[in-house]
């Protein structure tokens, strides 16, 4: 299965086609997408990245916000938290974290544009170094926490931040990580190579990075990465990575979404070395 965010306010729930493809699911209100409110029941989230924790979709779906499309001259920084269980074609946010007053002031269309996961896990196995604390990373200084942190990318500041996002709705910051790149569009996290990816657009000729926790407890490039040859310089704005079961013969499948539906296309497929 394969999540997407349609930045019109929009969650897909995709399934494969049967000839190495996607296509919608058709089960429980998923087939033309499912429309996504603000807690509450109002507005509507520009919707551009969106991820899953280690309690995948019954622990909720995790979608980044740039702004609310019913103000949108104004910036909204937001992760919103939806339960996918129901039937119905609308979902209303269980929680939101507006985290605007934290972050460097940015246009409205230059905000959230990925979000990813990392498990506590790998974060404390690897000597990561809490932001706010100076000292090495405890998750239990946060109480319920879904049991890892949310990194978030914005296109304006080419910055990626990582937060505790708390059950109880308060957050803190824990990591603030120069990307390198002119603008971060999408964010994830490999676990089987125990890395993070950081994507951008055609802003950046397509280039790609890698990121792991370094000696200081940082988070450092280990890899770049230009675009797929053969492809084109495309808005390329998603990025999904295959898991372990997906290894074939030492490669699996990876996956771009381009926001610009170049060709008539929406997904363009490649791979990467297991």
């Amino acid at each position: 299965m394969m999540w997407g965010a349609q930045n019109s306010g929009k969650l897909w729930r995709l399934v494969p086609d049967g000839s190495g493809g996607w296509k919608p699911d058709t089960a429980n209100g998923w087939t033309a997408g499912k429309s996504l409110r603000f807690p509450g029941g109002s507005g509507t989230p520009d919707s551009e990245g969106v991820t899953l924790t280690g309690a995948g979709s019954p622990g909720g779906v995790f979608v980044a916000s740039e702004r609310n499309g019913d103000a949108s001259g104004t910036s909204r920084l937001s992760v919103l938290r939806y339960d996918v269980s129901g039937t119905g074609t609308s979902l209303a946010a269980t929680r939101e974290w507006n985290l605007t007053s934290d972050l460097p002031s940015v246009g409205s269309n230059l905000g959230f544009e990925g979000i990813t996961w990392i498990p506590d896990t790998y974060l404390t196995a690897s000597g990561f170094k809490d932001g706010s604390t100076g000292s090495a990373y405890d998750p239990n200084r946060y109480g319920g926490h879904t049991g890892g942190v949310f990194f978030v990318g914005v296109e304006g500041t080419g910055k990626v931040y990582g937060y505790v996002l708390q059950d109880s709705g308060a957050y803190t910051r824990v990591a603030s990580i120069d990307s390198g790149m002119a603008g971060v569009m999408e964010l994830q996290w490999e676990p089987q190579a125990s890395r993070l990816w950081v994507v951008c657009d055609d802003t950046c000729d397509g280039q790609h990075r890698t990121l792991k926790v370094n000696a200081s407890g940082a988070f450092a490039t280990t890899a770049v990465y230009n675009r797929p040859s053969g492809m084109p310089n495309l808005n390329n704005e998603g990025f999904s990575v295959s898991g372990a079961d997906a290894c074939v013969s030492g490669s699996k499948p990876v996956y771009w979404a381009d926001d610009s539906n170049d060709g008539g296309h929406a997904l363009r497929r490649g791979s990467i070395t297991c």
